[in-house]
């Protein structure tokens, strides 16, 4: 009897430690995960696989996909890309193939887990320089797509026959880009005109029904990212912040990071609590906790 307890005790003891191994990190509260300078100034697109690995793009210099440890923050080269191609984000689809926008290149990129083979996934002359990507549960791509030297944008939707839609043109600055969790809003931001955008998608992956989500007075957007509950995460670049909004547009809070220039984010870790930014001036990887998980999860 002693001992059946004694291994119940043991059983709960582990589920208990397991549970409360991020309790002593407080909400909103951001700390390192790398050192600074391990990434070049275009770090961006966090994103995990299904097993949990953690990859950034442009580690340690442009062109490269790094794979990163969470728990120790090394790093190491996970691919290479061919062509001078510099990748923006990573993404995943259902078969679990990375997908990056490269926005040197015109190209949508795909990445081969078990092969690293590289190839173009979508290549167009009509592409500016593709930025940011959002997959939903039909492995439809969105992605946003910039013309920084004049201020404009459009967003696409990349079909898994790989045929390019051009979904709208004539925007501003076209940046973050997120999927609501039931996949029927479509947020889209203007990094320069600081305005978020969100469309009605229906069935097929059309968007219809713009309107003007909330807008911001100072300072940059990039990256966005829902979690569970439909909750908006934007970075703002240059304010240092995470700003998070409820469904209706909302400002729940700020969260307030080391470095001013976070240009995307994630959820990872096994509860989907923890976000990992990525920093452009401090060229690493923050992260801190939230109480709601990423929408994956």
């Amino acid at each position: 009897m002693k001992r059946h307890l004694s291994l119940m005790a043991l059983m709960a003891c582990h589920g208990l430690s397991t549970l409360a191994q991020h309790a002593d990190r407080p909400l909103y509260q951001a700390r390192d995960l790398t050192a600074e300078n391990m990434f070049s100034v275009n770090i961006e697109g966090p994103n995990f696989d299904k097993a949990g690995n953690f990859y950034v793009v442009n580690f340690q210099r442009d062109g490269t996909v790094g794979k990163i440890n969470t728990k120790t923050g090394a790093g190491e080269i996970f691919v290479s890309l061919p062509d001078s191609s510099v990748g923006n984000s990573v993404n995943f689809n259902s078969k679990g193939d990375m997908f990056l926008p490269d926005f040197k290149g015109h190209n949508v990129l795909r990445i081969d887990m078990k092969t690293r083979k590289i190839s173009a996934y979508v290549h167009s002359s009509q592409f500016n320089q593709p930025n940011d990507l959002c997959i939903n549960k039909k492995d439809q791509i969105f992605a946003s797509d910039p013309a920084w030297a004049s201020n404009g944008g459009q967003i696409w939707r990349i079909d898994p026959n790989r045929k390019a839609v051009l979904l709208e043109t004539g925007m501003g600055t076209t940046n973050g880009i997120e999927l609501s969790p039931d996949e029927k809003t479509l947020y889209v931001n203007e990094s320069i005109q600081r305005k978020v955008w969100k469309y009605d998608v229906d069935k097929n992956g059309n968007v219809s029904n713009k309107t003007l989500f909330t807008s911001f007075p100072d300072f940059g957007l990039d990256g966005m990212k829902c979690d569970k509950a439909g909750n908006l995460y934007i970075a703002r670049w240059g304010k240092g912040v995470i700003a998070i909004f409820t469904p209706k547009g909302e400002l729940i809070r700020e969260v307030p990071l080391k470095g001013k220039n976070c240009s995307n984010l994630i959820f990872g870790d096994k509860d989907g609590k923890t976000v990992y930014v990525t920093l452009q001036d401090r060229k690493c990887v923050e992260t801190f906790r939230t109480n709601i998980p990423g929408k994956r999860y």
